[in-house]
């Protein structure tokens, strides 16, 4: 990947260093997938943040896969408390 090329991580989201600083963003924006993810978990509606940002809901719904692809990847193991 060269300094001026998104690099898709997975449907409808990419990175590239030089937007955004690197963090996963909409495909074609500068929106980044953080900032969609905060606002639904704020009570915000798709309409919303699709008005807001200028985004689609396949754009919506391709920041929330891709959080539901990294929460499933992930591993979490309890501890004992002692």
């Amino acid at each position: 990947m060269t300094a001026d090329q998104a690099t898709e991580i997975f449907p409808g989201i990419a990175v590239n260093p030089q937007i955004m600083g690197g963090t996963p963003v909409i495909a074609g924006t500068r929106v980044p997938v953080e900032v969609v993810l905060g606002h639904l978990a704020a009570g915000d509606s798709a309409a919303v943040i699709m008005a807001e940002y200028d985004l689609t809901d396949a754009q919506i719904r391709a920041a929330l896969g891709y959080a539901t692809q990294l929460v499933a990847s992930e591993g979490v193991y309890a501890v004992a408390a002692e």
